[in-house]
């Protein structure tokens, strides 16, 4: 081989070595497939600007990993609560999240990662996920990954309205301890050995309710034990929200997500204020974390 040619393949050769990767798409971290403000990288390092891109959300809403990786933070960063995920050349950063995951876990595309949080500074006093993207310490727009196939529904302006999303498991409407699971346990009130149908969360009294998607109210009343309750119905399934002590939206009203249907109290068969919260589909109750 002649000295011309050696130096036309060593040359080849560390083109590829040192030309950066094809980045798979990113999954939207979200439900919804918006952004409410876009990457605006600052003109130094420590110059004003938008160093990642603001998603709305709502607090206690299920964060979802962007892509395959290693979680490699998972902490506070300037009182902040931050999740980094490791994806190659490449890291995904989330605040503010309070994460279910730990530093070491691999996860995959999609997996839940942890709890959306209120309070961001760069959300203007609304909720938001302020979703970044590194190589090495360059910020890249997140924007460019996220995949664009889906992220807008257009509908007949003359035709039947469509049915609302289907609810994905592990969205919670709010931001509490979970104090008692779905499963078989002995009820406090009765002392019986039955199916606990949803999940109990910790939050004070009067403390506002909003449903996890859109959907349109199919009950809002007292029902039994469950005191005064909200059911709401999302496409085949529907949620639902008891022991309420005030009902804010009607039988048969549409509803986007977001929406407050009611407050947290203790009415019907209840030992103190908590949100019982139900997931149904197919008409029988299923795990809310499952």
């Amino acid at each position: 081989m002649n000295r011309a040619l050696r130096l036309v393949l060593v040359v080849l050769s560390l083109s590829l070595l040192t030309a950066p990767a094809h980045a798979a798409p990113w999954q939207w971290p979200l439900g919804d497939h918006r952004i409410d403000r876009a990457f605006d990288p600052p003109d130094s390092d420590y110059g004003p600007g938008h160093r990642g891109i603001d998603l709305p959300g709502r607090v206690g809403q299920t964060v979802r990993a962007v892509a395959a990786g290693r979680v490699t933070f998972a902490g506070t960063v300037a009182g902040i609560a931050t999740i980094t995920i490791t994806h190659g050349t490449e890291r995904s950063t989330y605040q503010p999240v309070r994460a279910t995951v730990r530093v070491g876990d691999a996860v995959t595309a999609g997996q839940p990662i942890g709890r959306l949080l209120g309070g961001h500074p760069s959300c203007g006093g609304s909720t938001c996920l302020n979703l970044g993207r590194l190589r090495g310490d360059t910020y890249l727009d997140p924007a460019q990954l996220l995949a664009t196939e889906g992220a807008y529904r257009l509908i007949d302006p003359d035709g039947p309205v469509p049915e609302p999303p289907e609810v994905a498991s592990g969205d919670l409407p709010l931001d509490g301890p979970v104090t008692s699971a779905f499963g078989m346990r002995v009820h406090p009130v009765t002392g019986e050995r039955r199916l606990h149908d949803g999940v109990d969360i910790g939050a004070a009294c009067g403390t506002a309710v909003p449903t996890v998607a859109g959907g349109v109210v199919t009950h809002a009343g007292p029902r039994g034990p469950y005191g005064l309750q909200v059911e709401v119905r999302h496409g085949s399934g529907a949620t639902s929200y008891s022991h309420l002590s005030s009902v804010t939206v009607g039988r048969g009203q549409h509803v986007a997500a977001g929406t407050t249907v009611g407050r947290v109290g203790s009415t019907g068969m209840s030992t103190g204020c908590h949100l019982h919260f139900m997931r149904l589909a197919g008409g029988r109750p299923v795990d809310p974390l499952g």
